[in-house]
């Protein structure tokens, strides 16, 4: 009888690590999109993404193209190769509202194209279909290398620290342009909050999981940049408190 009854308890927890387990790759495939809900809510509401850093797209877009092909080459948990689509997903959304609204708002008839070869405009096109072009021709770029250079353990080893150092670069041009304008005017606060809340999570699923190491080191690059910005916060609402005063 007590032999059944640990029979069972042990098959209880079994199912409930099973269930956690199965919760916690939903919230990794889905939850790095959250944190740009907000700051999407905040661009259409206001008509205006001047305090959104659309480079931020831009890095995560390269970073999960190549961690896609990352994956090609060296197969790790199924749960991160669909979190980089919802990611590329997601980064397509926030470039959709912001050209929609840039191209509202604008004033002058001049359009910045990509066919313009201007690298002065570079990822700041009038078009959202300039974007889908760009990454296109990077994923076909990406994919003949890939296709040549399989075989080579080194190269695959060099992709997957590519993507994870790109990726760990996400909130950079987030943190520059608020250097830059002394403000964080704009910027969703709730979306920098996600970012660390997601980043602490995503850690420590990787070194959980025993992910490559490439994985747990971009977690921790990114909850330093993430906390450097919301320092930036607290710094520039005391200025502009003071010059209210």
């Amino acid at each position: 009888m007590k032999a059944t009854e640990a029979v069972l308890q042990e098959r209880d927890m079994e199912d409930s690590w099973s269930l956690m387990s199965w919760m916690a790759s939903c919230l990794m495939v889905c939850g790095g999109a959250l944190p740009y809900l907000p700051q999407y809510q905040d661009i259409q509401r206001r008509s205006n993404s001047e305090g959104f850093s659309t480079r931020v797209c831009l890095v995560l877009l390269i970073a999960n193209i190549l961690r896609i092909f990352f994956w090609i080459g060296k197969q790790f948990e199924l749960t991160l190769l669909l979190q980089s689509v919802v990611m590329i997903l997601t980064m397509f959304a926030m470039l959709h509202i912001c050209c929609t609204v840039q191209n509202t708002n604008r004033v002058s008839t001049k359009q910045h194209r990509l066919s313009d070869l201007d690298i002065r405009y570079f990822w700041k096109w009038s078009a959202f279909e300039d974007y889908l072009l760009f990454c296109f021709g990077f994923t076909v770029l990406c994919a003949v290398v890939t296709l040549l250079l399989l075989d080579s353990v080194m190269f695959v080893e060099a992709l997957g620290s590519l993507a994870m150092m790109f990726e760990a670069m996400l909130g950079l041009p987030q943190l520059l342009q608020n250097f830059h304008k002394c403000s964080t005017k704009g910027m969703s606060v709730k979306m920098v909050l996600l970012w660390t809340a997601g980043d602490v999570f995503k850690a420590a699923y990787f070194v959980i999981n025993e992910s490559p190491s490439q994985f747990w080191v971009c977690g921790s690059v990114q909850i330093i940049i993430d906390v450097v910005i919301l320092l930036q916060v607290l710094l520039y609402s005391q200025d502009t408190w003071v010059k209210l005063g």
